[in-house]
């Protein structure tokens, strides 16, 4: 079948596979660095001097090696490339079905993000669980079919979806608040700004304001998850949500946070700039 006469959504699912690659594999470091700040929570005496951002990328160089700040890459890619193209594809679809005649307001697009991130989400957890073990530097997984056999034979099914209500707690939010940011903020500019040349530009700076907004708000509930899918053992939301209050205080639910918010919010600008690219190439409005 010639790309030119696929479906809409496969297009868009597509855009939106290539745009994850792109973002992953430039941003992945970040990501690693997050997780291994907020599994150290765990690991740390009390009193301990706190680890910053800096000094975990130059532990993760010196203790192992530079390619080692892209462990998890792979399972990332497992995750991302279908995971990213499910979203925009379904994102695509339901603002065609819902929003054909007129742009959707503040809320609706806070809706329209969320749903779409919220399928995307459950399909993909099992990937987004390996992904978060192979990074915390506690587990020596070889392969993703390798990590998914060990994870399934001796922790069972439900490992594998460990984190599912933090997850969703997170990744709807995220993206609901994302959209209704990204597509507020281009319908606040000026017309002759949104036509110009500078397009990808304004897409992108656009994309990293809502980025800000939508990394600090859900900080906490990446925290929780972060815990929930790195322990072998059978957490629940709330305990996770007790232990890190009761360890760390209000502070442990923003460990981490200086790494996701970038890696999120240029992940997110960038993703969205080359996916409306590529749907503009194609003829289809975004």
């Amino acid at each position: 079948m010639e790309l030119a006469s696929a479906h809409p959504a496969l297009k868009a699912f597509m855009c939106g596979s290539l745009s994850g690659t792109c973002s992953t594999l430039l941003f992945q470091p970040l990501d690693l660095v997050k997780t291994r700040l907020q599994t150290l929570q765990n690991n740390a005496k009390p009193g301990a001097p706190k680890v910053g951002m800096f000094a975990v990328f130059v532990n993760v160089i010196r203790t192992e090696n530079f390619f080692s700040l892209w462990k998890g890459v792979s399972p990332s890619f497992v995750r991302c490339i279908p995971g990213v193209g499910i979203y925009f594809s379904t994102f695509y679809s339901l603002k065609q079905h819902f929003f054909l005649e007129r742009a959707p307001n503040a809320g609706e697009a806070v809706l329209l993000g969320a749903g779409a991130r919220a399928l995307a989400g459950v399909c993909m957890l099992p990937f987004t669980v390996i992904k978060t073990r192979f990074e915390s530097g506690c587990y020596n997984y070889v392969s993703v079919p390798g990590a998914l056999k060990s994870v399934y034979e001796t922790e069972g099914i439900r490992a594998l979806f460990s984190g599912l209500t933090a997850t969703l707690l997170r990744d709807a939010p995220f993206s609901g608040i994302y959209v209704m940011f990204y597509s507020q903020a281009k319908r606040a500019l000026p017309q002759e700004v949104t036509l110009s040349a500078y397009v990808p530009l304004v897409n992108f700076s656009c994309g990293l304001v809502a980025g800000v907004m939508a990394s600090l708000v859900t900080q906490p509930a990446d925290v929780v998850k972060t815990h929930i899918q790195v322990s072998p053992s059978h957490w629940s939301t709330a305990d996770a949500i007790r232990y890190i209050y009761m360890e760390h205080g209000m502070g442990g639910f923003f460990r981490g946070a200086v790494p996701r918010s970038l890696r999120r919010t240029l992940m997110a600008a960038m993703a969205w700039t080359v996916y409306e690219q590529l749907m503009a190439r194609m003829g289809l409005k975004s």
